[in-house]
């Protein structure tokens, strides 16, 4: 080895020196980076699977949206088919001829319209209320009138009826609208 190799040995091992020295600098830069992208990466999973979870929440209350309306639609349906029959007869009598018809004879027809039709509604869950002689309760009937009770075990009955009230499911529709016996005596 010469002279002029010697200084060339030397500077290849200090080059060698530096480059070892930037690779652990790299190295220790890639452990720096590493903890960082990997909290970017978590950060992006997190922020990815949040977008999915909003995605698949918003296309869960379109979907049960449309279910309900699609259910309501269908119960009306069926409540409407229901009532077809009776619109029917009710079509017959308000074309009648009435020179040739009697009255008893169209009495009796909407009377068989009404009960076809209460029958219709009632298995699709109305309830009438027609309380006649039985207690006033505020939460189903709305008193009008009073008139006087002839004894005290008739105070707050219901005298009678003017319009009959309605609920549906257990779902008050309308009060039935009454005269309530009060007694004075």
């Amino acid at each position: 080895m010469s002279d002029m190799d010697q200084p060339e040995n030397e500077r290849d091992a200090a080059d060698g020196a530096a480059i070892d020295d930037a690779a652990d600098g790299a190295s220790s830069a890639a452990d720096e980076t590493t903890p960082s992208s990997s909290s970017e990466q978590e950060l992006a999973e997190s922020r990815d699977k949040y977008l999915r979870l909003a995605a698949e929440y918003d296309n869960f209350r379109r979907r049960t949206t449309k279910e309900r309306q699609d259910a309501h639609l269908r119960g009306q349906g069926d409540l409407l088919k229901g009532m077809l029959d009776s619109l029917d007869d009710l079509s017959r009598f308000a074309h009648l001829d009435p020179a040739v018809t009697d009255t008893k004879t169209v009495v009796d027809g909407v009377t068989m319209i009404e009960r076809k039709l209460l029958k219709t509604l009632a298995g699709h869950g109305l309830e009438i209320l027609n309380p006649v002689d039985h207690p006033f309760d505020p939460n189903l009937h709305e008193a009008v009138a009073t008139e006087p009770a002839a004894s005290k075990d008739e105070d707050h009955l219901v005298a009678r009826v003017f319009q009959p009230g309605y609920v549906f499911n257990g779902q008050l529709l309308r009060p039935a609208r009454v005269v309530v016996k009060q007694w004075n005596g």
